[in-house]
C-alpha cells in the first residue's frame, strides 16, 4: 500500500525525494503530525542488546570493529554458554525489559552445532517471558523457520546503505544477499528489522535510495533502524566526520512520514548526540532507543542518563507485545522509565 496516495503502488522515488529535501521545519511538523496519528508519541521503545559471540568476522564492512582483518580493539570471543545468555536475560528482566536481541558476528548462520545453541537461547529466553530477536548475519528460508519455531519474535539485518554506494563499503556479501535474508526472515512469520547507517561517505541520494528500498519492500519493515556512524579506530573508515544532527532528522523523518506504522530507531551515534539533540529525533518520529553501556562494541549511554533524559522529555517505555501483563507493573515503575526494552538493531547496525 502506498501510504502517501493510500493505493497499492509503490512510493514513487521522486515523491520520497520531494519530502526528503523539502524545508527541515516543515518536514519535522508533518512527521510529528503522521507519529502522532499511527503511534502514542509518548511511547518508546528502550532496546536492549547482547554480543553472543564477538569479533572474528570474515566480513570486509568498512565500518565494523568486529572485522577480524582490522586492527581494532575488540578482544574475539566465542560464542556464550547458555548460562549466561539466561542469566543476561534475566538480569535486563529484572530491570524491566521486556526484549531482549541477541548479536553474533558471523557472516552467515551455519547449521549445525552453534546453531543448535542459538535455537536453544531463543526458546530460553522466550521462556523468561521476553520478546527475543537476534542479528546473526545471513539466514536462510530453513534457519528461518527454524528460529521461527523457537519462539523467535523479530529478525535484525540492515541494508546499511543504497544499492549504488553498497560496493563502495561492503565486498563480501552483495546486496542481493542481503535482500534474500530479508525475504526469508519475512516469509517464516518473523518481525523483519532493517535500516542504514548515515556516515558511510554516502550522498543525500544515497540516503533517498535506501528509503526508497525499504519502504517498497513486499511489506514495509516493522522496525527501521537509523544509524549514525561510530567511526572506530582500525576500520577503513576511522576519523569520518561525525554525522550532523540535521541529516539524521532528515531521514528520520522521512521514514516516519514513508513508513508510519514502524518502530523508527534512534540507534548507534546517540553517545555524541547531546540531549536536545535527541529530543529533536523524538519530534521528528523517533520512537525507540537502545538501553545499557554498550551496543555490541560500540559505546552507548547509561541507563541512568537515559531514564533522566525520558524522565525530562515525559517518554515512558512501551510494553512487551509477547508478555505485557507480566511486565506492566515493572515497566510503569516511577524508578525505571527505561525499563521496557527491545532490540530491533545492532549497534554498528550490518
Amino acid at each position: 500500500m502506498n501510504v502517501l496516495t493510500g493505493t497499492a503502488s509503490r512510493i514513487d522515488r521522486a515523491e520520497i525525494a520531494s519530502i526528503y529535501h523539502s524545508p527541515l521545519l516543515d518536514l519535522i511538523g508533518r512527521a510529528n503530525a503522521v507519529h502522532r496519528a499511527h503511534h502514542d508519541p509518548t511511547d518508546v521503545q528502550v532496546c536492549v542488546l547482547l554480543s553472543i559471540k564477538t569479533g572474528g568476522c570474515p566480513e570486509d564492512c568498512a565500518y565494523c570493529s568486529q572485522a577480524a582483518r582490522y586492527n581494532t580493539n575488540v578482544d574475539p570471543q566465542g560464542l556464550m554458554k547458555l548460562e549466561d545468555v539466561t542469566a543476561a536475560a534475566q538480569k535486563a528482566k529484572a530491570s524491566g525489559a521486556t526484549r531482549f536481541c541477541m548479536g553474533a558476528a558471523w557472516r552467515e548462520v551455519r547449521s549445525g552445532p552453534q546453531f543448535d545453541r542459538v535455537l536453544e537461547m531463543i526458546r530460553t529466553v522466550n521462556s523468561e517471558g521476553l520478546e527475543v530477536c537476534c542479528t546473526l548475519g545471513m539466514v536462510t528460508p530453513e534457519q528461518a523457520v527454524a528460529m521461527k519455531e523457537a519462539g523467535l519474535y523479530a529478525y535484525n539485518h540492515n541494508l546499511d546503505t543504497s544499492a549504488a554506494h553498497y560496493d563502495q563499503v561492503i565486498h563480501t556479501r552483495t546486496y542481493e544477499d542481503r535482500l534474500k535474508t530479508l525475504d526469508a526472515v519475512r516469509n517464516a512469520g518473523i518481525s523483519v528489522c532493517c535500516g542504514g547507517i548515515l556516515g558511510l561517505g554516502e550522498t543525500d541520494e544515497d540516503r533517498i535510495d535506501l528509503l526508497t528500498t525499504l519502504a517498497n519492500l513486499p511489506e514495509p519493515p516493522e522496525s527501521v533502524p537509523v544509524n549514525a556512524l561510530v567511526a572506530v579506530d582500525g576500520t577503513p573508515l576511522e576519523g569520518s566526520p561525525k554525522v550532523s544532527v540535521w541529516s539524521m532528522l532528515r531521514m528520520i523523518a522521512t521514514a516516519r512520514i514513508i513508513m508510519p506504522n514502524a518502530m523508527v530507531r534512534l540507534s548507534a551515534g546517540r553517545l555524541e548526540m547531546p540531549e536536545s539533540e535527541q529530543a529533536l529525533c523524538f519530534l521528528a518520529g523517533a520512537n525507540s532507543i537502545f538501553a545499557g553501556d554498550k551496543l555490541l562494541t560500540t559505546p552507548n549511554p547509561s541507563v541512568d542518563r537515559d531514564s533522566a533524559m525520558l524522565a525530562t522529555l515525559g517518554l515512558t517505555p512501551r510494553v512487551s507485545s509477547v508478555s505485557s501483563q507480566a511486565t506492566a507493573s515493572s515497566c510503569s515503575s516511577p524508578s525505571n522509565p527505561a525499563g521496557a526494552s527491545c532490540c530491533d538493531g545492532q549497534g554498528q547496525a550490518h
